[in-house]
């Protein structure tokens, strides 16, 4: 079969992937689409500011400056009580004065609804704004200024408290983020520096960062060594050494020493760049259930209109009632009908998911996890099996010496300076190890000087110390000694050998088990949550992970393939499946799953593309916290839809039932819609739940 190419497509839905149902993965090349993102633009690290209000779901308008619609309700409440108190003074130019307050009330409290109105009825759409200022005109013009001030007050104060809670979801995402350097620190050839503007930074271009300030753009150590503070990456407030060859992050703070850099890739891609957006795009990406109620609430708009003009026709037909003009004993059919216009509008409704989600969001990237929007939340809170790559999720993917051996033995710390001093000058995974523990063994001794260093690929490296060739590396490097070769080390363990002609020492290390992988297994388990690990190791090698982490399912031995079978077989048996991975290999599993989890902002580029969820901490545990939030932002859904159409109904009942006045039936749907928004904000108040004192095992 000749190479394939798929595209995965995302747009605002990140769910996109899953229509990927290919029987055969067999030669399928996984191509992520690129992010295309300007981050120097004037929002937080430049990320265009989208309209992400722009969908008008029928309820208010969130101008994120609440402050002007809380002026605003303000003047309109203030004017209105004046001009009640001066009306029921009962002469023609106090009475004459109290309508010229009412009418200021008026325009203040519909000044921001009415630019709504006017947007929408330009586009041929008649929303919520739209009900509440027909309403209060109709008010007026019946003579019932009082009840129509208090609508307009009450519709705009909630606009206002609606704006601010928006504002404050916003303020918590923005809070995670500092202000990106507009211009960085370039260097030429021979070391002169010049000023660069942060968007004209092309991959390859030679920057410099000092102490204290941000790195511009992601790009790689080609001189100096210091720490980079990653925590608006990361969450984590410990700072991460940096030396040659490591990689830097945008928006990472340096913190003690001077580093020259090569960008890897301009700003608008950079690691933080696109969490922002990925931010942006799941503040427009909406929940089934919100698009359900999307369009159930344009219609009900619709239908409220509709049945309040019969119900005007049939009080006034059929009843008898005055049509316009209310007597001391009997109100008319249109006061009536305003009545139940009012309490019928569904502001609660179309707002109780949306602002459940914006919180959700706000949460989640607060406490280091990134949802893809409402979709990723809903379905996160339905799964009921997780199935985990092993490297570099349930391990760190980092190896760790598990010992020093020397030959003879009573010399693991020269072994050990002679790999360090080998190893530092090279960024293999191993290599890298080695050099990390020996600065963690002995951190005031410096390694022995070497020269003549030199790679050799597949095999291990080499050069000289004091006088002598040395190497370290596999096995092959050392065959003239092959009778005295060690035995072969325990399944898992991976080995390098230290010597020259004569082998004086090994290496032994292995891949580290993420400490909070036992803990996240006991706490899911507790949550009724099945877990496998899938990987391509062999049997021995899993089944000894699995023990460590006192887990007892597990597949092994598994290609790529066989991992999407495996989900996909969950699938047809009625489970609902999240896979949390880290690499490219894992991109087609995690798009085979319901829920796709990414493990931080430092996985590969397909596996965040693929990802509804992204644990930007790279930790572990973070997903027990993804899965509560989501459980608990569906229970505040529910909550907010309980209440939001319960308050219809009784008020409802209670306009056709003729014994509601106006002025209640504006507090209770004003009252509602007030409480929906609150019972979201709890969402900003979701903690972590702390690992448990003790780990019990697993049976699954």
């Amino acid at each position: 079969m000749p190479d394939a190419g798929i595209m995965l497509e995302k747009d605002f839905c990140p769910t996109a992937p899953k229509f990927w149902r290919c029987n055969d993965i067999s030669g399928i090349q996984i191509k992520p689409r690129q992010t295309v993102l300007n981050p120097n633009r004037e929002h937080s690290h430049g990320i265009e500011d989208h309209d992400h209000h722009g969908h008008h779901h029928g309820h208010h308008h969130h101008h994120h400056d609440w402050k002007p619609q809380l002026l605003s309700a303000v003047i309109c409440g203030v004017l209105g009580v004046a001009a009640w108190v001066i009306g029921s003074q009962a002469t023609p130019d106090r009475h004459i004065l109290s309508i010229v307050l009412f009418m200021a009330s008026f325009i203040a409290g519909a000044w921001f609804p009415a630019q709504e109105v006017w947007e929408l009825l330009r586009k041929r759409i008649v929303d919520i704004h739209f009900l509440m200022l027909a309403v209060g005109i109709g008010a007026a013009s019946i003579g019932h200024w009082g009840e129509g001030a208090v609508l307009l007050f009450l519709f705009s104060l909630s606009g206002a408290m609606e704006a601010l809670a928006m504002a404050r979801t916003e303020r918590e995402i923005q809070g995670l983020f500092k202000e990106a350097p507009k211009q960085a620190t370039r260097i030429d050839l021979e070391g002169q520096e010049s000023a660069i503007d942060v968007d004209k930074i092309a991959t390859g271009t030679l920057l410099r960062v000092r102490p204290g300030e941000q790195f511009p753009v992601d790009a790689k150590v080609i001189s100096g060594s210091s720490s980079a503070d990653e925590s608006t990456l990361t969450g984590e407030s410990i700072p991460v050494d940096k030396s040659l060859g490591d990689k830097v992050f945008s928006g990472t703070i340096n913190t003690w020493g001077m580093i020259d850099c090569t960008a890897i890739r301009p700003a608008n891609e950079s690691a933080l760049a696109k969490i922002i957006k990925l931010i942006r795009d799941a503040q427009e990406s909406k929940a089934p259930s919100q698009r359900f109620t999307d369009k159930f609430g344009t219609g009900y708009t619709y239908a409220v209109l509709a049945a309040s003009t019969l119900m005007f026709l049939i009080w006034h037909f059929g009843f008898g009632l005055p049509a316009f003009i209310s007597t001391e004993s009997t109100s008319s059919a249109f006061y009536r009908a305003m009545t139940l216009l009012v309490v019928a509008s569904p502001c609660a409704l179309v707002l109780s998911i949306p602002s459940a989600i914006l919180a959700g969001i706000a949460a989640g990237a607060r406490g280091g996890v990134l949802f893809r929007g409402g979709i990723a939340i809903e379905e996160l809170a339905e799964i009921d099996h997780v199935a985990m790559d092993k490297t570099g999720t349930l391990t760190s993917g980092e190896l760790e010496i598990v010992t020093v051996e020397s030959f003879p033995p009573g010399n693991e710390q020269e072994v050990l300076n002679i790999a360090a001093t080998l190893a530092h000058q090279s960024t293999h995974p191993l290599s890298r190890a080695i050099t990390r523990h020996w600065k963690e063994q002995f951190p005031q001794k410096e390694l022995t000087s070497s020269s003549g260093f030199r790679s050799l690929t597949g095999m291990g490296i080499e050069g000289h110390i004091n006088g002598q060739h040395l190497s370290l590396g596999r096995r092959d490097l050392f065959i003239e000694s092959w009778e005295n070769m060690p035995e072969l080390p325990s399944i898992g363990i991976t080995e390098t050998l230290v010597g020259n002609q004569q082998i004086r020492g090994r290496i032994l290390l292995r891949d580290q088990i993420r400490p909070q992988s036992a803990d996240l297994l006991t706490k899911l388990d507790q949550a009724g949550l099945k877990v496998t690990m899938l990987t391509g190791d062999r049997k021995e090698s899993a089944r000894k992970v699995a023990d460590e982490i006192h887990l007892r399912d597990f597949l092994a031995e598994l290609h790529p393939e066989d991992k999407v079978a495996a989900i996909r077989s969950w699938r047809d048996q009625g489970e609902r499946v999240a896979m949390i991975g880290d690499g490219v290999n894992d991109a087609p599993s995690l798009a085979a799953a319901d829920v796709a989890v990414g493990m931080g902002m430092r996985g590969s580029d397909a596996v965040l593309e693929q990802a509804d969820v992204i644990l930007m901490q790279d930790r572990l545990e973070n997903f027990h916290y993804a899965y509560t939030l989501s459980r608990k932002a569906r229970s505040i859904i529910h909550q907010n839809l309980v209440i939001s159409l319960g308050v219809i109904l009784v008020l409802v009942l209670g306009a056709l039932g003729s014994f509601l006045p106006l002025t209640l039936g504006v507090i209770g749907h004003e009252g509602s819609t007030v409480v929906v928004v609150l019972n979201s904000l709890r969402l900003l108040f979701h903690r972590k739940v702390e690992a448990p004192a003790s780990t019990k095992r697993l049976a699954l």
